[in-house]
């Protein structure tokens, strides 16, 4: 390979103090999808960006979870999809996460998984309907459901193509208010701000997916909330008004 812009000279480029952080973060995350029960064998991966490297980090593919370790994942160019550091292969889904943090440029993690109770509505092909303030605090709406994906779109470029029908779902929605989506017949994809927080998002959506199958076997098809109550919840946690919580610095009495 020519010595001009091949991969030996992006893992040059890289460096190491930040992305050695990055490493050790989405390990950590990936983990943490097994230890919250979102993950059975090696069916999830959990991803984390450098967007001043233009790099993503993910797992390596097929991987057992107790083997992760944080010089194991690998990291990826956002710009070419090409491996730039690390000796695995990258999981399976990497073209999907780089199609969403090609498409949310505010997001910094993106978490895949085929928890129980959010992939039963991805494959009942249904959108999750905000039916409670539990919801609310974490989504401004329904976790949207894509479209199926069509038969041109299960070819070679299937999982850039399922990040796309994501992105074509999201039009018209703000990734930030509603950070999850279902793929339909697949599973959930939720993102945030780090991929701590994604993983928090994909924990919370296992939660109300189940809280919403529950609901329904109440209640039977249950109507959403009034948009004045899902607004007020979301926006006491989220938002330039949001008042949930501690403030992060609070000034020291003279």
């Amino acid at each position: 390979m020519s010595s001009r812009g091949g991969p030996s000279r992006g893992r040059a480029r890289l460096g190491t103090a930040g992305l050695d952080r990055l490493k050790r973060e989405v390990c950590a995350a990936n983990l943490e999808l097994v230890d919250r029960g979102l993950v059975v064998e090696t069916w999830g991966n959990a991803s984390g960006v450098d967007r001043g490297r233009g790099v993503l980090v993910i797992k390596p593919s097929g991987v057992e979870y107790a083997r992760l370790r944080p010089s194991m994942m690998v990291v990826v160019s956002l710009e070419t999809g090409e491996v730039v550091g690390g000796g695995l292969r990258p999981s399976s889904d990497t073209a999907t996460h780089r199609e969403l943090y090609r498409a949310f440029p505010g997001i910094g993690g993106v978490v895949h998984t085929h928890s129980l109770f959010a992939t039963a509505w991805a494959q009942a092909r249904r959108s999750i309907p905000a039916l409670g303030t539990t919801h609310a605090d974490y989504w401004r709406g329904e976790v949207p459901c894509t479209r199926p994906m069509k038969t041109l779109e299960l070819g070679a470029e299937y999982e850039a193509d399922t990040g796309r029908v994501i992105v074509e779902r999201f039009r018209g929605l703000d990734p930030a208010e509603v950070p999850a989506v279902l793929v339909s017949g697949h599973g959930p994809f939720t993102w945030g701000g780090t991929v701590g927080k994604a993983v928090e998002n994909a924990v919370v959506l296992e939660f109300v997916a189940r809280l919403a199958s529950e609901t329904e076997q109440l209640a039977g098809v249950a109507e959403p909330i009034p948009k004045a109550l899902l607004d007020r919840h979301f926006l006491r946690k989220h938002g330039a008004g949001a008042y949930y919580g501690q403030a992060r610095a609070v000034r020291r009495r003279r």
